[in-house]
């Protein structure tokens, strides 16, 4: 384990009592708990307090939405998504889509940078959360990889990648038709360029990774492991910056390009057992996230992060609110802890 960390402490946490009287008239105490990210340094908050209100809309798992029967309009679809999708440039690949499995992959068509690109699962047009079947993400990462390969081959200044899922409109989905999201630029992001800093820092001092040295702390301590799939350690995030937050890190890996077919196929085993989790608390929206730097230099070992988001289903509150966008604290209900003793039964 690594000596003299940047990281001041790796599990800190502070809980504060709010002193009120009842509508009855009884005094009490309210606990609150901030817990500070060993990796960020950003403090979130669980509120205990509010555990057991009951949400609008999560008593039961909300009904498809409108579009999920629309596969005539739906430019994903078949046999519409080779007429009305784009095509790759033939540096990148001649065919101009890629292929693999049932997974298909075609450039955005409204990028949010220089390399932007889709890749669908399979045929089907709407697919509920926990669902999906492992071979259907694991041929959808697959593509993505095969994809980034390609373009850093013919860009090497593409450095900053990402793979990430919107699912459903509540998470920002703008396609019931459920696809990934790729990209690639020589711009960094705000997360990656953090990110680069932090874990560099991190190896200078210690000569060791930031998320193997995380993973490793984890595993000791026990409350948050959730289990393990081939590489990749499934955890709860100590402190949490979304609902239900989870991590799975793939230890002394920092290409996500060098990654074969097998660990591309344990993350999306994982993946799928996240997603029966958060259905099994009648969600259906969630974000999933990994970001690579791709420089020989790169100390940012592999991440990947999934968040359950608010249900998408009328009148259901956001679970992003004034004091998550206006104070940057995240505030959630759910003890990491008791997050990771929920997951682990899908192990």
């Amino acid at each position: 384990m690594a000596k003299n960390s940047p990281v001041d402490d790796w599990f800190a946490m502070e809980t504060l009592r709010a002193r009120l009287l009842e509508p009855s008239g009884e005094a009490v105490e309210r606990s609150i708990q901030i817990r500070k990210n060993p990796v960020t340094g950003r403090t979130s908050r669980i509120a205990f307090s509010r555990i057991n209100e009951t949400e609008a809309g999560t008593d039961r798992l909300p009904p498809p939405p409108p579009a999920a029967r629309q596969t005539a309009h739906c430019p994903f679809c078949r046999p519409q998504v080779l007429a009305r999708t784009p095509r790759l440039i033939p540096e990148i690949h001649p065919a101009g889509r890629m292929s693999h499995g049932k997974s298909l992959l075609f450039p955005n068509l409204f990028p949010y940078g220089a390399w932007s690109a889709v890749s669908l699962f399979d045929d089907r047009h709407y697919v509920e959360i926990g669902t999906a079947s492992e071979k259907s993400y694991a041929d959808c990462l697959v593509n993505c990889a095969d994809y980034l390969r390609r373009v850093k081959r013919h860009d090497p200044s593409a450095d900053f990648m990402a793979v990430t899922q919107n699912h459903l409109p509540s998470a920002g989905g703008s396609m019931v038709h459920p696809h990934l999201q790729v990209q690639a630029d020589a711009v960094a992001s705000n997360h990656h360029r953090f990110l680069v800093h932090r874990t560099l820092a991190h190896r200078q001092v210690t000569g060791r990774g930031l998320f193997d040295d995380y993973a490793e702390r984890e595993t000791a301590v026990g409350e948050r492991i959730i289990g393990r799939t081939g590489p990749w350690t499934w955890v709860a995030a100590f402190a949490p910056e979304g609902f239900f937050e989870v991590w799975a890190i793939c230890p002394g890996e920092t290409s996500l390009l060098a990654l074969d077919a097998d660990a591309w196929r344990h993350l999306a085993a994982g993946m799928v057992r996240i997603q029966k989790f958060y259905r099994s608390l009648h969600r259906n929206g969630y974000n999933f996230g990994l970001l690579s730097v791709e420089r020989e230099t790169s100390a940012l070992e592999l991440r990947a992060v999934m968040v359950v988001r608010s249900n998408y289903a009328p009148w259901v509150r956001s679970d992003y609110t004034g004091f998550e966008v206006m104070l940057g604290d995240m505030a959630t209900f759910t003890a990491p802890e008791e997050t990771a003793r929920l997951a682990r039964r899908f192990w």
